[in-house]
Formats: C-alpha cells, structure tokens, sequence
C-alpha cells in the first residue's frame, strides 16, 4: 500500500486503512462522510473504536448509549470523542451531513462506552522558534483506553511540528506504534511536507501533501513542515505495543537532532550572512 493516500469524496467512506492493507498489525482508521439521512453502520468486532467528528452533526448510538456530536470545523473547536470496547455494533446517523474520523485497534474490552470531553483533553503549546506547535491530547493517557492513541495538532505556516523529528518503530528501543497523519489545510489550497526516514537503513520517504489528504508512519522518524501561509491541522491516530497506562511512554528523538529541544533557536543564521 501507498504510505500517502487521497480522499475520495465520491464514496461515504472516504479513506479506508486496514492493518492488512497498510501490513502492519494494529491500527485501522477511515474518514467517512455521510450525507442527510444517511445512516453508517460499525461493528467492533475484537477492536475498541474512537470516533472523532470532523464537520458536521451526528448521532451514534451504541449499546443503550445515545451521543450526539457536532463540531464546526477542526480549526474552530476541540472535538468530542466517543470511545466503544470491542463486540458492540455502532449506528451513525444524520440528517445535514456529518464528516468524521473512526479508527481502531485490538482490545479486550478493559473500558466501557464513554464520552470524552473536551475539557478533559490536555491541550499545550510545544517546541519553541520555527518548531512551534499545539498539541491537543484528545486521547492520551491518563484518559483511559487499551491501545488507541490520539492527537491533535495544529502548526502555523513556516512552521515545523515533531521536531526534533522522532520515532516508534523498535529503534533505540522505542516500541512500536502504527500512526496515521490525516491533514486539513487553512486555507484548504495549502500545502505541507512530510517525511518518514531512517538512520539504520536506507528508507526514506518524502511527500507534499494537501488539504484531506493521509500519511502512514510504518516506520523511521518523522516530521511535518507547513509551508508559509498554509496554516495546518493534522489528527494522530496510534496504536501499538504499548499498552493502557504506558500508552504514555515518549518516542525516541533523532539524537543527531535532539539538541534543539534546550535551544530552538540555536544554530539560527542571521541575514545578510554574505555582502
């Protein structure tokens, strides 16, 4: 599979990751868009499920359980997030549209169905100079789940987010996380790059991505640039080896890069350098 995937808005399902189609072994995640009237059907089967809206209303019931969501836009509000244990069925409803992120991981049905809100998500501004970013906790421990992992993340045009760049893949002992970055763009023509790249072996990957676009981590260190202008969002979902509360265990930064976290302006050149 692609590690860099387009929405198809001709379909309700938008984009669609499996843990077959990416080949790697936890994660699943989709966009879907349904339109008035419209109802989605998910069936949990051995995975907990964490639904984000994007845009839009919905309904999702679930169990004896009735939510309703709603968000104007990622860059206008936090989202709510309904969270689902394994072996329910989910029915998503509208009735003027409803865009909105769903993905999954294996579970045992540790948690029970739960609405998280967003003033109980962790919000903070990360990094320093260039590599300024806020960082929206929208599923992290000490909120409760068994696998799933999720982010929130905005970056100012000329800005750099996760850096220094950082990995999960097994390297200088991380344990391994599946990761997607699906992306909107303020305003919705901009544009950022993202690259995934080892320092073991030759892997490297560099993409542009635009506007409802997704990358895959499958492995290697990662970070995101946004061009001057393009203002960006991205929603992080991971899951992985570690598991319930050391769902909170960091990445392994790039060593080679790592210095710039006690000094982001460091090594800064000043112009004019050459008259």
């Amino acid at each position: 599979m692609a590690h860099h995937l387009k929405s198809n808005y001709n379909d309700t399902i938008v984009l669609d990751i499996t843990p077959e189609s990416a080949e790697w072994n936890y994660l699943g995640f989709r966009i879907v868009n349904i339109q008035t009237d419209q109802t989605y059907f998910h069936t949990t089967n051995n995975t907990e499920v964490a639904i984000v809206p994007i845009s839009g209303k919905g309904t999702i019931e679930v169990g004896n359980y009735k939510f309703t969501l709603s968000r104007k836009g990622v860059f206008d509000e936090k989202p709510h997030v309904v969270y689902v244990p394994p072996q329910h069925d989910i029915a998503i409803t509208t009735s003027n549209g409803f865009e909105f992120a769903i993905g999954s991981a294996p579970a045992e049905g540790k948690y029970p169905i739960r609405l998280f809100s967003p003033d109980e998500m962790k919000s903070e501004v990360r990094g320093g100079g260039a590599a300024t970013r806020q960082v929206n906790h929208i599923l992290s421990y000490p909120l409760p789940a068994e696998r799933l992992i999720l982010f929130e993340v905005y970056v100012p045009g000329g800005s750099w987010s996760g850096y220094p760049p950082h990995c999960h893949d097994g390297f200088g002992d991380s344990a391994h996380l599946d990761e997607t970055y699906y992306f909107r763009m303020n305003p919705e023509n901009g544009v950022a790059i993202h690259r995934n790249y080892r320092v073991d072996t030759d892997f490297e990957e560099i993409f542009a991505v635009k506007n409802t676009d997704v990358v895959l981590v499958t492995q290697g260190f990662h970070s995101t640039a946004a061009a001057p202008g393009s203002n960006i969002y991205f929603l992080n979902y991971l899951a992985g080896e570690l598991y319930d509360s050391d769902r909170a265990t960091p990445p392994y930064d790039d060593p080679k890069y790592a210095w710039l976290k006690d000094d982001y302006t460091g090594n800064l050149m000043k112009l004019p350098i050459v008259k």
